[in-house]
């Protein structure tokens, strides 16, 4: 177990990561119209993969007609 001495630091720095990863997510989210709290499923194997697909290729509900963003 290499990893077995480093604590609360490494919680630090997977949360950091974690934050990184989650952040240019939320903000996308929030332009296409979707809730903020799915860039949550980029923390999630296999998820994050579906759910960059879904973001991809769905029609975002703020570029649907009579919408503003």
């Amino acid at each position: 177990m290499m990893y077995q001495h480093v604590g609360g630091f490494g919680f630090l720095v997977w949360l950091v990561i974690a934050v990184v990863a989650v952040a240019p997510f939320w903000k996308i989210c929030v332009k296409a119209g979707y809730s903020g709290w799915l860039s949550l499923l980029v923390l999630i194997p296999l998820a994050n993969l579906v759910f960059l697909y879904f973001l991809a290729f769905s029609d975002w509900p703020s570029q649907r007609p009579g919408t503003t963003a």
